[in-house]
């Protein structure tokens, strides 16, 4: 425990974390860093506020928070890449297989 830990804010039980500021920005760098990125909405559940997880083209992927469908179709608008709803169509195949492979090599 460092010196200042106590001081830091911590999520009450049962208290839904938003998204942030960090999370889009996250998503922005992330998004410039790699190409051939696809935005998979999910939707808000009782545990997790909407999510939105970027795939990458070989199959790499992140997940953060975001505020709202709407803002998670604005923000793939905004940076121009395709957007699909995660419930509807699911998640693609190379996401899959990016996780099977880190899992193999020990590194998930």
């Amino acid at each position: 425990m460092g010196l200042f830990d106590r001081f830091r804010r911590k999520p009450r039980p049962g208290v839904l974390r938003t998204a942030s500021n960090q999370d889009t920005s996250h998503l922005e760098q992330w998004a410039a860093s790699r190409h051939g990125v696809e935005a998979y909405v999910e939707p808000k559940t009782t545990v997790t506020e909407t999510t939105v997880v970027l795939v990458a083209h070989d199959g790499e992927w992140t997940r953060r928070r975001v505020s709202s469908p709407d803002a998670a179709r604005a923000f793939a608008r905004k940076l121009g890449m395709p957007i699909y709803d995660a419930g509807i169509v699911g998640y693609p195949k190379r996401m899959r297989d990016y996780t099977a492979r880190k899992k193999a090599a020990g590194e998930l």
